[in-house]
């Protein structure tokens, strides 16, 4: 037992450990555009739901023609680009606080007995796979800067989870994300490769000590230890992206860098952010992105007052509650027609578009309330083959995770499934 307990606590050191060369990263890499502009894949999800009433489109008249609620108004300079698809839902979900713990996994939080948190991987984290072996990131997670129990999205530490389940962490605030694409490291290359070094001594001692206790674990912490090099893959793959790129220097950023009296303004530390993931696309420096949005610093941007959580129950007592919940889908919908202008006007190599070459989706894992069906969900983007344009209504029952599921094939991941998915969604490919 003290053997045991040895190791684990080793493992503190593993957040600084190399990668394998034997994962297959190519050993040089290179900065220089793709020829052909590649196929992005963002997600961006925020907590607390949206006013039921005056988002979603009317259910009874699906199609082109419909009219845009009163909460999507500011979108309708895109109402061409975009579609509100209605009736989805994660079947397991069962926790009226946690609008995003689970929205791009699908996973049921009691899959494993004797626990009472399970997750899987989000469709980020899918398409990342595959997408981010050319870029300096395979994927970038944005947070908001807030205290997390007034976001509405549940545990987490971004919108994205591992494939073991696991959260990954992602950068807070505009300024945070700035520094991680654009600052240039000054650390002599030679003092760097000396720092990797030692750090794989790190890891041989560490997998060593594993191999001696693997012949002695019981059956139940043999499981342990290999979810535990599961999350040892996962830190060499990313470690290797580093390594990879080690000689390559980070691009000029695109824009300026952000005022740190930002943090704190949840609309002004949206925009920035949306700017911030225009210019990743632009530098080609990740292809898949998330966005975990705050919603009580928005409140507080506008000048709103109400509690986000009591504002999420407005229909228990109207009047500034039901308000507060309105004008949020507003600023929402104005600060993301702001985000969808700026992907049509970049322009990409060949002349056509950002816009042009992503999927795109917007929501929630809650609707409203303690609801969890019916998630509020938004698509748009030309680079999936998605049908635009029109309220959709999802058969009863379709899994959130068919969307995903949709959107990973249209861009080209091979997925044969993605969390509860039963199947592409027909009634959203064009």
């Amino acid at each position: 037992m003290k053997t045991r307990r040895h190791f684990l606590q080793s493992t503190t050191a593993l957040i600084a450990l190399p990668f394998l060369e034997s994962l297959g990263f190519r050993r040089f890499a290179s900065a220089a555009p793709a020829a052909t502009p590649p196929k992005r894949l963002i997600f961006l999800g925020f907590g607390w739901g949206v006013t039921e009433s005056t988002w979603y489109p009317d259910i009874k008249n699906p199609g082109a023609d419909y009219e845009l609620p009163a909460g999507l108004k500011p979108l309708e300079r895109h109402k061409k680009d975009f579609s509100v698809v209605q009736g989805l839902w994660n079947k397991y979900s069962n926790e009226g606080h946690w609008g995003s713990s689970m929205w791009l996994t699908g996973a049921n939080r009691y899959a494993q007995p004797g626990q009472s948190f399970h997750n899987s991987i989000s469709a980020d984290q899918v398409a990342a796979a595959q997408l981010g072996l050319q870029t300096r990131f395979a994927s970038l997670q944005f947070n908001h800067s807030e205290k997390s129990d007034m976001s509405g999205h549940g545990p987490g530490l971004s919108l994205a989870w591992d494939m073991s389940g696991k959260p990954i962490g992602g950068q807070n605030g505009g300024v945070a994300a700035f520094h991680r694409l654009f600052a240039r490291d000054t650390t002599p290359l030679a003092q760097q490769k000396a720092m990797l070094a030692q750090k794989r001594s790190v890891l041989d001692a560490v997998l060593d000590n594993a191999k001696s206790l693997q012949r002695v674990l019981a059956k139940s912490d043999t499981a342990k230890l290999d979810e535990y090099f599961q999350g040892i893959r996962d830190i060499e793959t990313r470690l290797g992206k580093e390594e990879q790129w080690m000689e390559v220097p980070r691009p000029k950023a695109p824009i300026t860098e952000p005022a740190s009296t930002a943090e704190g303004n949840g609309r002004e530390e949206i925009k920035i952010i949306y700017d911030i993931m225009i210019a990743a696309m632009q530098t080609d420096s990740t292809r898949v992105m998330t966005f975990r949005q705050p919603v009580w610093t928005l409140l507080t941007s506008l000048d709103i007052k109400v509690h986000p959580h009591d504002m999420s129950h407005y229909h228990s007592t109207l009047g500034e509650k039901l308000d507060a919940s309105q004008r949020r889908d507003i600023a929402q919908s104005e600060l993301l027609a702001g985000f969808l202008d700026k992907l049509k006007e970049t322009k990409e190599a060949d002349g056509s578009t950002l816009f042009d070459n992503i999927a795109l989706a917007y929501g929630s894992n809650i609707r409203t309330g303690h609801e969890l069906s019916n998630c509020p969900t938004i698509i748009s983007g030309r680079g999936a083959g998605l049908k635009l344009g029109h309220s959709i209504v999802a058969p009863k029952d379709t899994p959130l995770c068919n969307a995903w599921l949709s959107m990973l094939r249209g861009i080209g991941i091979e997925a044969e499934r993605h969390g509860d998915s039963t199947g592409v969604l027909k009634e959203i490919v064009a």
